[in-house]
């Protein structure tokens, strides 16, 4: 058995996996440090962390609701950064649920790993900004010319592959112009599927992110419709 541990649990999500009820498991930490990071909490090590979920809590869950959950996604924090992950998506697939990961595309190997195997049936991964490596480094707050050359990998790898594969930005004004998400957009050209998500000033892990305004619906829709020329299928999720 796996020995991954995870730092929580979302028991059911309708929005995760989309058309599937989703159990959403969470990890610790990440290699990036993302000032608008929406989830800070798992960034951040607490000072008092609530327990970690083990692996048997988890499939003991899973095969509660087997029933009543089609997928299992996971998410973070970073995922990859646990070599156990694999073995933990087994598990999930053993059960025969749907398997969904979250990641920032810096562990191309473990991702193409877990794929050849069958263990992925939905991939998203976050594209942080523009595939220069300055302005890459500026968005995430800490970047290696290794971790840069491993998002690009784990990019190019993800347009090839045969399961469903998202690329999602979050689209920050004070990091982001909007020709910088086109820019994006022609990169990921060929791509299925690009999900721009607004960016919520009200949870961020710099706390002077919580100033920045966010674009309009409107401006969030007019970006969306200039990506559209490279991407088949441009979504915004909006607050």
């Amino acid at each position: 058995m796996s020995e991954m541990k995870f730092a929580g649990i979302m028991k059911q999500s309708l929005v995760d996996y989309p058309g599937k009820v989703a159990a959403v498991l969470f990890t610790r930490g990440c290699n990036f440090c993302c000032p608008f990071c929406h989830n800070a909490h798992l960034v951040i090590k607490p000072h008092n962390p609530p327990p970690a979920l083990e692996m048997q809590e988890i499939l003991t869950f899973l095969r509660k609701h087997s029933g009543f959950l089609d997928a299992v996604v996971v998410s973070g924090g970073e995922p990859t950064l646990y070599p156990g992950l694999p073995e933990a998506f087994r598990e999930f697939k053993a059960l025969g649920y749907f398997t969904k990961l979250d990641t920032n595309g810096t562990n191309p190997t473990m991702l193409k790993q877990m794929l050849d195997e069958g263990l992925l049936d939905y991939v998203a991964m976050d594209v942080k900004a523009p595939l220069e490596f300055k302005k890459y480094a500026n968005t995430v707050g800490s970047l290696t010319s290794g971790e840069f050359f491993n998002v690009r990998n784990s990019i190019n790898l993800l347009r090839q592959v045969t399961v469903r594969a998202e690329f999602r930005t979050t689209v920050v004004p004070s990091l982001h112009s909007e020709d910088d998400i086109v820019e994006i957009a022609r990169y990921l050209k060929g791509s299925k599927i690009y999900t721009l998500q607004q960016f919520n000033p009200s949870v961020t892990l710099d706390a002077g992110f919580g100033n920045v305004i966010p674009y309009s619906r409107d401006q969030m829709q007019e970006i969306a419709q200039r990506c559209r020329e490279y991407i088949e299928e441009i979504k915004t999720v909006n607050l």
